[in-house]
């Protein structure tokens, strides 16, 4: 099952849920601007799948996917722009590129998730991808980003979680305090026994929350808001995000961040 399996499918079916990101992104612009966002652009695009997924909201909706890995983005052409209606399809480009090269369009709203950014392990680098996203937004522009924190980010460990027909195991390879070096995995194992190891391999910097809103508010950015996941009446998590100006000291959340210069 593993020498079959397609590594990018078993991403998307396991740790992206990109209908919850782009509807996070319309409602919050339009509560916090009172319009319609029409443009999105999508950093570290991958496969392209929330650029995709903007556009099939509304007729207007336009959007740009930026990436540097050429295999993912042909897949993301394959697997999700061709099967956009040609209407739709005229109204996403998946670009191979840096973050840091890509011109200065204004867009409604940029995004940046799957803690994708943390790839800049210099404070220099990472505050000018700052700079550029903050220059590359319309005047009421919003960028939304998604953070990993906790104590038990810091830890090296496994987690499993099984879904339909293999289980997801997140790996935390290794965390080095002095640098922050970061080392995490992603594998799958099937049902017959077999396992696809390493499917994804990152080699991050592990960014605190107070680090990347101070970048974010040094780069232009005036407002920065941390959006919470509440609970439901189990007090488990509800999907839902919240602006909070102070978190609960949780081992592990995962938060929205949006800037608005």
């Amino acid at each position: 099952m593993a020498e079959r399996a397609d590594r990018h499918r078993l991403y998307e079916a396991s740790v992206q849920n990109v209908e919850h990101e782009v509807e996070f992104i319309k409602t919050t612009f339009k509560a916090l601007t009172g319009r319609q966002a029409v443009s999105f652009r999508e950093d570290f695009c991958g496969t392209g799948a929330a650029a995709c997924e903007w556009v099939k909201l509304n007729r207007r909706h336009h959007a740009v996917g930026v990436d540097l890995d050429p295999e993912v983005l042909a897949w993301g052409r394959a697997n999700h722009l061709a099967k956009l209606g040609k209407g739709a399809r005229k109204r996403v480009q998946l670009v191979e590129a840096n973050v840091l090269d890509v011109g200065d369009e204004p867009f409604d709203a940029v995004g940046a998730f799957n803690f994708s950014y943390w790839i800049f392990t210099r404070r220099q680098d990472l505050l000018r991808y700052f700079r550029r996203v903050r220059n590359s937004l319309a005047d009421d522009g919003i960028f939304f980003l998604d953070h990993f924190g906790g104590s038990d980010s810091m830890l090296e460990c496994k987690e499993k979680t099984r879904i339909d027909g293999f289980t997801y195991v997140w790996d935390q390879a290794s965390y080095e305090p002095i640098s922050g070096h970061y080392v995490c995995n992603i594998h799958f194992h099937f049902s017959d026994g077999s396992k696809l190891k390493n499917a994804f391999s990152y080699h991050w910097r592990l960014w605190t929350l107070p680090e990347v809103r101070d970048l974010l508010h040094e780069a232009g950015f005036q407002d920065v808001m941390v959006y919470w996941e509440t609970e439901d009446e189990d007090g488990e998590p509800s999907g839902e995000f919240v602006a909070v100006e102070a978190g609960d000291n949780d081992p592990a959340f995962v938060v929205y961040l949006v800037a608005r210069p």
